[in-house]
């Protein structure tokens, strides 16, 4: 029979191009998501049978441990950006990371892969940050044996980033952004993908560091986002003071409304983060130990920006029909 990953987060972002490879290296394939209705999809990536979501609440002991009930390898894909509702940071990045490993180790699993995240800080003032951190060290207590990945800003066709800017620009001449200095390394979601593989399959244990091979700033990133879906917009740099406020705002109205309304737009926390470049550490290890070459950014967002041009797919085809009444 073939062999069993419990994929947690399967559903998500990353999860999805997991869970996909594994179905392609011939694993079945169970992907523990809070709600298993909204992730069927995910049968599609394999054979009848071979991909299969499972419910799992990754705060929950008795919830984790059917779900990984006789799994040969486990991937842990869960993260928040934002609070919301019961899933804070501490709960889901540090507790919840540190139940799954516990668990894999108590039921004799035989290789972790842990999704973090870049700038993960035990000192950092960032939730986020600070919270990425306490997984990696409960997940290291509990299974010495895992394989952390920590990428950096993520993208692919259903990325929160160049889609999040590209969005901004149909709605006005100007696109504000906080810490256009900030140095980013994108990183292809398929590459993370692979590297998680790589672990499922045997790679050494330790953290690697997953940036793509180009280093740009925000404002770097987005002149050639707006290369790609040809727009003009005056990017307007808003000082960390100004941001800090508006996150605050954000925030307030989360508070306000009970959790009802969830600050999407920009939180305090997100504000703290963008102070500090994203990018992979001088010395640590990254894909070239797993023998991966990565994607350049640049190769990729054409393939799903296009739809933020203003013509959309037919914007190649009007530059063209304007050539040829400009000779005729």
């Amino acid at each position: 029979m073939s062999k069993l990953v419990t994929i947690y987060g399967g559903s998500g972002f990353v999860g999805r191009y997991v869970a996909r490879r594994m179905a392609k290296e011939g694993w079945r394939v169970r992907v523990a998501v809070r709600r298993p209705n909204e992730a069927m999809f995910v049968r599609q990536y394999g054979a009848v049978g071979q991909v299969e979501p499972v419910l799992c609440n990754i705060r929950d002991d008795a919830s984790v441990a059917a779900a990984m009930a006789g799994a040969d390898a486990v991937v842990n894909c869960v993260g928040i950006l934002v609070r919301e509702g019961k899933n804070r940071f501490d709960a889901v990045q540090a507790a919840g990371a540190g139940r799954v490993a516990r668990l894999a180790a108590a039921e004799g699993v035989a290789h972790l892969v842990h999704i973090s995240a870049i700038g993960a800080d035990a000192a950092s003032d960032s939730d986020y940050a600070r919270t990425k951190a306490a997984g990696e060290s409960a997940v290291l207590a509990a299974y010495p044996g895992a394989v952390i990945l920590r990428p950096s800003v993520v993208f692919g066709s259903e990325d929160g980033f160049f889609n999040r800017f590209a969005m901004m620009t149909r709605f006005g001449p100007i696109l504000p952004v906080v810490g256009a200095q900030t140095r980013f390394q994108p990183v292809h979601v398929d590459d993370v993908a692979r590297a998680a593989v790589a672990g499922v399959l045997g790679a050494p244990a330790g953290v690697y560091e997953l940036g793509g091979p180009d280093v740009r700033s925000l404002r770097e990133l987005i002149a050639e986002m707006l290369n790609v879906i040809n727009r003009r917009r005056l990017v307007l740099n808003l000082p960390f003071w100004v941001a800090r406020i508006m996150g605050a705002g954000f925030d307030f109205v989360q508070w306000i409304s009970g959790g009802l309304i969830t600050n999407r737009v920009l939180t305090r926390d997100q504000v703290k983060n963008l102070r500090r470049d994203n990018v992979v550490s001088p010395d640590a290890k990254g894909f070239a130990d797993l023998g991966i070459q990565p994607t350049p950014f640049a190769a990729v967002i054409p393939d799903y920006l296009w739809r933020f041009r203003p013509n959309g797919q037919y914007e190649a085809i009007q530059a063209s029909a304007k050539n040829l009444r400009k000779h005729s």
